[in-house]
């Protein structure tokens, strides 16, 4: 039995791959569905907070309060090595480019049933992803 484990995950997608009594680790690599032009939702977790932590490419962090249909976003270009919290109970969804990749950390099995979501309509994806664009255009 080795004593330190090692693990490196490359393909495309949601993979949490390190779950432990009360926490989980997954790395989520860029897939078609995180572009900004493609995201139609955001999504809530009732029992955890979500840590996010980029380790390639571009990603932005969106977060949102809903109050019935009126949808107000924040957007977080993120840095490579720094550590993101989205608080419990918080909409929130990540557009990622092509070469991203992101560690999350959050309470395990998370990926099983903590999650509800909400669909955005075509005025408010297309708000979002302005803001986004915008806010990538401020950091260049």
């Amino acid at each position: 039995m080795k004593l330190i484990e090692q693990y490196q995950i490359s393909d495309n997608g949601y993979h949490p791959f390190l779950i432990r009594d009360g926490w989980q680790v997954a790395q989520l690599n860029y897939m078609p569905e995180q572009e900004i032009g493609n995201i139609e939702k955001l999504d809530i977790h009732h029992l955890t907070d979500e840590v996010f932590i980029l380790l390639n490419g571009k990603a932005v962090l969106i977060g949102a309060t809903i109050n019935g249909d009126d949808v107000k976003f924040e957007v977080e270009v993120m840095k490579p090595n720094i550590t993101y919290n989205v608080p419990v109970n918080t909409w929130h969804n990540i557009a990622m480019g092509m070469d991203s990749e992101v560690i999350i950390v959050e309470k395990s099995n998370t990926h099983e049933g903590d999650f509800e979501f909400f669909q955005l309509s075509e005025e408010k994806k297309k708000e979002m992803e302005i803001l986004v664009k915008k806010a990538v255009e401020e950091v260049l």
